[in-house]
């Protein structure tokens, strides 16, 4: 590895994080751009990216940056084949950067960084078999056995969010209808939010001057914080939602633990305790196994970062 810095990146639908991450996992610096959005040429993101990586580096040469991407990377991770909530189709995404960069790139989907990241530094530490849920604007995952990212045989292994959970229900980012993630993620807080807030009072509508367009998962958690029945319910219904699809995950797979992160998880409790209510309702055979510990990431919006930079570090 040449001297200079580490940076891992997370890109999602809503922004790009970048951060100088140290031999220990700890990340020094960050940087920020906002994801320009699905329909752009790629460039435009690439851009942001970029941008996002020399800002965090300042003056400090490259080491190395590694990308947890928001979609589905191929087996070699040099590609981006499909993001449900960005342009990239097929993008070699490696290659482009390290051309633009000048260093070694490395990639891979958000949530086997962050996976990686929680193994090696957070609430995964120590587990031989562990299942990771991130949960933002949609659902990514990751399986671990052995100590070890399983990515399958076209690397897309792990995308949880996409598991049809209604038939012909929700349409999804996706281009189908049903996914588990239109009823459990941070899309869904809002609009859980937005329909229960017409049907009785909330402060949300104080916040929103009426107008429930304009209501924001941060506004929804602040509410929620406050004791507003609308918000709590929206909470509820996604950890509801969020135990129901973890429960059919442990059941093909008997994790020892589950971790769940991404934004909508620094909610904490108020996701997880009916998280782990439907989990045990749900999960076949529950009265006569051991069922795994749901547990909230620790490294929070930093593990993507973190787990990117173990790429290349």
């Amino acid at each position: 590895m040449n001297e200079g810095v580490v940076v891992g990146v997370d890109i999602g639908g809503t922004k790009v994080l970048a951060g100088v991450v140290d031999d220990a996992g700890r990340v020094v610096r960050t940087a920020r751009r906002t994801t320009p959005g699905r329909r752009v040429v790629t460039s435009r993101v690439e851009d942001a990216l970029v941008e996002a990586v020399l800002d965090a580096a300042g003056s400090a040469p490259l080491a190395g940056v590694g990308v947890a991407a928001a979609g589905f990377v191929d087996s070699a991770g040099d590609r981006v084949m499909f993001a449900p909530h960005l342009p990239w189709q097929g993008e070699p995404l490696k290659d482009l950067l390290e051309d633009r960069l000048g260093c070694p790139v490395g990639l891979d989907n958000d949530a086997n960084c962050a996976a990686r990241a929680e193994a090696r530094y957070g609430a995964a530490r120590g587990a031989a078999s562990a299942l990771m849920v991130t949960m933002g604007t949609g659902i990514g995952g990751s399986v671990l056995l052995e100590g070890r990212v399983v990515r399958g045989a076209n690397g897309m292994a792990g995308e949880f969010g996409h598991m049809q959970v209604v038939p012909d229900g929700q349409p999804c980012e996706c281009g189908r209808r049903g996914c588990w993630e239109q009823y459990s993620s941070g899309n869904a807080l809002v609009r859980n939010a937005r329909a229960l807030m017409v049907e009785q009072p909330s402060v949300l509508a104080d916040m929103t001057d009426g107008n429930p367009d304009r209501v924001t998962g941060p506004m929804v958690t602040s509410a929620a914080e406050e004791g507003d029945l609308v918000a709590r319910r929206s909470f509820a219904s996604v950890g509801d939602w969020l135990g129901v699809g973890v429960a059919n995950l442990v059941a093909a797979l008997d994790p020892e633990v589950v971790v769940i992160g991404g934004g909508v998880s620094a909610a904490g409790d108020r996701l997880l305790e009916p998280a782990r209510d439907a989990l045990r309702r749900t999960l076949v055979g529950a009265a006569h196994r051991r069922v795994p510990d749901l547990l909230a990431a620790e490294l929070g919006p930093q593990a993507g970062m973190i787990g990117g930079a173990l790429l290349v570090g």
